[in-house]
């Protein structure tokens, strides 16, 4: 990949991935329920998603959902840091690599049938941390890009579920998307159906 960009196939065995498919299905439904986002141009994302920490509007973070029904999203979780810490562990092969992270907020995404996600770079946080990504469900081609353009130089990824993808350092602020998700090859073993759910673990840097 690219400095910093590390891809671990298969790092979320059964047993996690159905547990964080329950919690994901528990914030989906409030306080403040899973929803496609409207961005400021009047567009609207075929993803849908929640928030937890902080809730995440084009393009900034707040501890209330403004644009949905202005209360407080649910806390995160001591168990999530535990886990986004250990990611940084055993992605970059460090034991010292999580000792300092602390995410505060996780965007949730859910993709279902023609869902996408265009090329962006996660740049609404004032911290340079490294953001996590676990994939559950269904595989997608996750395109991973440059930190200067949405253009190439990319390089096209086939996360699955169970995958870890952890990007930081130089490579923190790289343009990425979902171009596209593969229907049907969701394992329902795994507490999905259908979809891909796509869990990003940030530290926002903010305080209050």
């Amino acid at each position: 990949m690219a400095p910093g960009a590390v891809h671990v196939p298969g790092w979320l065995d059964l047993d996690r991935q159905r547990e964080l498919v329950a919690a994901c299905r528990g914030w989906a439904v409030g306080p403040v329920p899973i929803r496609h986002t409207r961005l400021p141009r009047g567009g609207v994302m075929s993803v849908r998603t929640v928030c937890i920490g902080w809730h995440w509007l084009p393009y900034r973070y707040t501890r209330i959902a403004e644009d949905v029904n202005g209360l407080p999203v649910a806390e995160f979780p001591d168990w999530m840091v535990e886990l986004g810490r250990r990611a940084l562990v055993e992605a970059y092969q460090d034991p010292a690599a999580g000792a300092d992270y602390t995410p505060d907020t996780a965007l949730i995404n859910f993709y279902e049938g023609e869902a996408k996600l265009g090329m962006h770079q996660d740049k609404d946080e004032k911290s340079g941390a490294p953001v996590v990504s676990l994939s559950i469900g269904d595989s997608c081609v996750f395109r991973f890009g440059n930190t200067e353009h949405r253009n190439r130089p990319w390089t096209d990824v086939e996360l699955a579920s169970g995958d870890l993808f952890v990007f930081g350092g130089p490579s923190r602020f790289a343009y990425h998307g979902v171009p596209k998700v593969r229907p049907g090859t969701c394992d329902p073993a795994t507490g999905l159906a259908r979809g891909r759910l796509n869990i990003t673990m940030r530290v926002t840097g903010l305080t209050g």
